[in-house]
């Protein structure tokens, strides 16, 4: 951490590139490793509301934190996990956060560790943003969005 703290934000910059704006990450990334060593004693936090005090760190970054890290039951919502529990019925909601406020309350607690990823492999591989695939779908018949567009 005080490497990266201390990092020339050009040479992070050439390590993160396939990473997509990776102009700003580096610099966040510095920012973010100089806060845990000035305030954390350099270690990352494992609690929500802490996580949310560094810069640039969202609810689906620390929930990510707090599962990828950390194995802390929660649940990150992307735009896989959002789209997925709308097109299924599941919640209907606007935005990430109220799909992850939505979500805690009917998913068991057991299995917000395991969500985001099989949510996400299913929204990459079957559950498409565009041109979903129905027909090898193993939840079409319960999927509201399918419904729709069958009964239409």
């Amino acid at each position: 951490m005080e490497d990266i703290a201390s990092a020339d934000p050009e040479k992070l910059e050439s390590l993160i590139r396939p990473a997509g704006f990776y102009h700003v990450k580096a610099r966040r990334i510095i920012e973010v490793s100089q806060l845990l060593l000035d305030e954390f004693q350099g270690i990352v936090p494992d609690q929500m509301d802490e996580l949310l005090l560094l810069p640039g760190v969202g609810r689906k970054t620390a929930n990510c934190v707090l599962v990828y890290a950390f194995e802390k039951p929660a649940i990150p919502v992307d735009v896989h996990v959002h789209r997925i529990s709308n097109r299924l019925g599941l919640v209907h909601t606007k935005n990430p956060e109220e799909t992850e406020m939505e979500l805690e309350k009917i998913v068991p607690r057991d299995y917000w560790i395991e969500l985001n990823d099989l949510m996400v492999q299913f929204g990459q591989t079957i559950c498409r943003p565009v041109h979903p695939l129905h027909e090898i779908c193993p939840v079409a018949d319960y999927c509201s969005y399918y419904n729709d567009i069958v009964n239409d």
